[in-house]
């Protein structure tokens, strides 16, 4: 079963979702779309709550969501409550709602993007483009984020080639790679930034994003000219990935008197483009 775990946007709001091609149907977290549709501030114990009273009701909806393992806010993978588009529609008939409708509506489509898009691949980035700029993002920054993704996602796809393991193993070659260009782990770098679920990438400057771009990039094609074969070998790789970029910043501060890696979040970041804009 190939799967596609992704971050789609209801009101700006981020819900985890992930694509099963076998089946061609999302899978949407649960305790995600509870958050957005009650405002609740423990989305876990609203679902819990709900789930206990439509078991007593006999309803099999409860019983037959899966658990998949979806991203959270610490970048690790871990078994989440989901239900595919069908159970949802079922689900939000139980949570009284003004939002219950809208929410309907950006299923539907959802699903039927994700048809369109196995047609045309084009499309997923069209559509990543217009959420990023709905949220307010520059186009220059916008276009060097999506070609992070890229790199990325070629980086993985080198890991797995490896034989190496998504969550625990991914996480750990992401945070050597961070520190060694950055002086910062993953999550020293979020609290750097002020940042709790928010995701990092999307709060990073555009140099900080090429510098990123620049460490994945350079432990990928190290990855494919050494080989390696165990875990602990493709530890070292990551840490000379993440080495070439830290030179490379190391360079870029000596000549700007700047650092590079900073406090500076989007928050901060759109609203300084926006007084751009206005002068």
């Amino acid at each position: 079963m190939k799967q596609l775990n992704s971050i789609q946007l209801f009101e700006d709001k981020k819900v985890r979702t992930l694509w099963d091609s076998d089946q061609e149907k999302w899978y949407v977290s649960i305790i995600d779309v509870i958050a957005i549709l009650t405002d609740s501030s423990n989305s876990r114990k609203y679902w819990s709550v709900l789930k206990t009273r439509l078991k007593k009701e006999g309803s099999q909806l409860a019983t037959n969501c899966s658990q998949l393992k979806m991203q959270s806010s610490d970048g690790k993978f871990y078994k989440t409550d989901v239900a595919d588009t069908e159970q949802l529609f079922r689900l939000i008939q139980s949570i009284p709602s003004p939002k219950a409708e809208p929410f309907k509506l950006w299923l539907a489509q959802i699903a039927a993007e994700r048809l369109d898009e196995m047609q045309d691949p084009e499309l997923t980035i069209d559509r990543a483009l217009e959420q990023y700029l709905q949220l307010g993002y520059s186009e220059n920054w916008i276009n060097q984020r999506l070609k992070s993704i890229e790199i990325r996602k070629e980086l993985t796809d080198e890991w797995k080639r490896r034989g190496l393991k998504e969550g625990q193993q991914f996480a750990t070659l992401t945070d050597i790679i961070s520190k060694s260009w950055s002086g910062k782990t993953t999550k020293e770098y979020k609290i750097l930034k002020g940042l709790k679920k928010e995701n990092l990438r999307d709060n990073m400057t555009n140099t900080e994003l090429i510098l990123n771009m620049l460490a994945e990039a350079s432990t990928k094609d190290i990855s494919q000219a050494v080989n390696p074969e165990t875990f602990e070998e493709s530890k070292k790789v990551a840490k000379q990935g993440g080495n070439v970029a830290k030179v490379a910043m190391k360079e870029l501060e000596t000549k700007t008197g700047k650092k590079v890696v900073t406090a500076l979040n989007a928050k901060l970041l759109l609203s300084s483009n926006k007084k751009i804009d206005k002068n």
